[in-house]
């Protein structure tokens, strides 16, 4: 297994449509390990494939404090949705330490495939529902900083672009030697 890069928003990859998954072999199980060992890691409680420029139907999440029920969902589809809507504070890896409130269902039922490409059904609230509605959302190309004011969105984008900026600066300056 290993750390995969996340990308960070405003990057345009984050935008790039997921297409669905139609070969299940050995190659989605080891990014799926991958993925789960970058997510936690990060540390996050969801991960799209299309976050790690992997564009491909692919989710994983696991909303539980002992970090031990990875549930993996591919092709995804929200199947129902409840007419009640709920504002969650979210966050995301691809925008780290940027956090808002966005409008969400308050319930969903999904339906996906498994590794095995078997199908199964999920239905979820709380946590897990925002979660799956979050992360089904790159694999349309969305970010949840969408959801915010415009004025919101620029004021991220341009701290994430100086952020990565910084980074790029300080790696570059590593390669040359030099402390900092």
């Amino acid at each position: 297994m290993s750390i995969l890069n996340i990308l960070r928003y405003p990057d345009p990859r984050l935008h790039t449509i997921a297409k669905p998954v139609a070969v299940f072999d050995e190659r989605l199980k080891q990014l799926v390990a991958d993925m789960a060992e970058t997510m936690y890691e990060a540390p996050g409680v969801g991960l799209a494939a299309s976050q790690v420029d992997a564009h491909i139907q692919l989710v994983i999440i696991d909303v539980t404090e002992t970090k031990d029920a990875l549930q993996v969902f591919i092709n995804p589809e929200i199947i129902w949705a409840s007419a009640e809507l709920q504002v969650y504070d979210e966050g995301c890896l691809s925008v780290p330490g940027i956090y808002d409130g966005v409008e969400r269902h308050a319930e969903v039922k999904v339906r996906a495939l498994d590794l095995q490409g078997q199908p199964f059904e999920v239905a979820a609230d709380g946590l897990l529902a925002v979660c799956i509605q979050h992360e089904m959302d790159h694999l349309l190309g969305k970010v949840f900083v969408e959801y915010l004011s415009p004025l919101k969105r620029n004021r991220i984008k341009a701290k994430m672009v100086k952020e990565i900026r910084g980074l790029e600066r300080e790696a570059a300056l590593r390669a040359q030697g030099r402390r900092f």
